[in-house]
């Protein structure tokens, strides 16, 4: 069976429409690059990956997206979370890769930035490189630390803007789950218009969270119709890195008010945030770009007013493309085999359309 996307069958979530790609990549500039490793070694499944995503064409370190963060639940190994909060902006590509890969992929991110600009570490200061991650140790071996520098250098490289998104076991997701089952990388988009023009909220999540049992697809309890045997995390409740991102103009203020509410889309898929589920939200917007030497002692930034109904429609967007951006993830998601054995069988999507389509 072909894969297809939540979307693809007749579905959808909320009232407001989507981009043309119903991907982060509708959020003009911005590109997502993927690099995959999936191969077998003597007693080892290497199933794991690098993701790359880019705020915008330009010098992220020259022109500073605004960024900011959320911990719904703190159980993470993120890197550079401190400082988007503490100043605001984004200066990096947001890496995504497993758990003990995060000093690898910002390595990697941290020589590119060097080779595209001489002055990061020298006369213009340091860079901070934004990292996250998730625990694919069911199918990886991640004790083999098979991720390297040059992998996230080249999914940097890879990134492309305007251009669909592959979703499931590639990248940073080929060796995730969620729910139980095969999940990994989703995407998707929403448009909302201000003052005629038309803005676009894209997220990309890395999904790797949640029991069988608990999975909820448009509020209905699939995952207790499915009642699958559960995939037994040991002591890994797993985690979501969900990545937002924008061209509205915003603040770092109202984009992490957003972030949070990506948190809603989290929770109507059936997340609960485990004690040991980190849930991260990493948000930014490339609507109006900080220059990192201004000319002048101020700096002038466009942002959206807050008294009328506009950022509750922003919330909506941020909620409705995180719960797409998760369906997809498990939709486009493959059967794997990887460490020890072990499998993880995708959604079973037959049997998941026939439960929604009879309530």
């Amino acid at each position: 069976m072909t894969k297809r996307r939540f979307r693809d069958y007749g579905f959808s979530v909320g009232k407001l429409p989507m981009g043309r790609l119903n991907s982060i990549t509708d959020v003009p500039g911005v590109a997502v690059g993927h690099v995959t490793l999936n191969k077998n070694l003597e007693g080892n499944c290497v199933r794991t990956g690098v993701t790359a995503i880019l705020p915008h064409p330009g010098n992220p370190f020259r022109e500073k997206a605004v960024g900011a963060a959320y911990v719904i639940n703190g159980f993470g190994k993120t890197t550079g979370l401190v400082q988007v909060n503490e100043l605001g902006t984004l200066e990096s590509p947001i890496m995504l890769t497993n758990t003990f890969s995060v000093p690898a992929a910002t390595e990697g991110a941290l020589k590119f930035m060097m080779e595209l600009d001489e002055g990061i570490g020298g006369q213009d200061g340091s860079l901070n490189v934004v990292t996250g991650e998730c625990n694919d140790k069911l199918l990886n071996d991640m004790r083999g630390l098979h991720v390297r520098p040059e992998h996230a250098m080249e999914a940097i490289r890879q990134a492309k803007a305007g251009q669909p998104v592959a979703e499931g076991a590639v990248g940073a997701g080929t060796g995730m789950v969620c729910f139980g089952y095969k999940g990994g990388i989703g995407t998707s988009s929403r448009q909302i218009t201000v003052d005629g023009i038309v803005y676009h909220f894209g997220v990309l999540v890395l999904t790797n969270y949640g029991k069988g049992e608990d999975l909820t697809i448009l509020g209905k309890p699939v995952g207790a119709f499915l009642n699958q045997p559960m995939i037994e995390r040991g002591n890994n409740d797993g985690s979501i890195i969900i990545v937002v991102g924008t061209d509205l103009p915003l603040d770092s203020r109202q984009l992490q008010r957003i972030a949070k509410r990506a948190g809603i889309g989290l929770a109507r898929t059936g997340s609960i945030a485990h004690h040991g589920s980190g849930d991260i939200v990493i948000a930014f917007s490339n609507g109006s770009l900080i220059p990192h030497s201004p000319d002048t002692g101020f700096i002038t930034l466009k942002c959206i007013r807050e008294d009328g109904p506009l950022m509750s429609e922003c919330f909506r967007a941020a909620a409705d493309a995180t719960e797409e951006a998760i369906y997809n993830s498990l939709f486009m998601s493959e059967t794997t085999t990887g460490r020890g054995g072990s499998v993880v069988r995708s959604l079973p999507v037959e049997d998941v359309l026939a439960y929604l389509r009879s309530r």
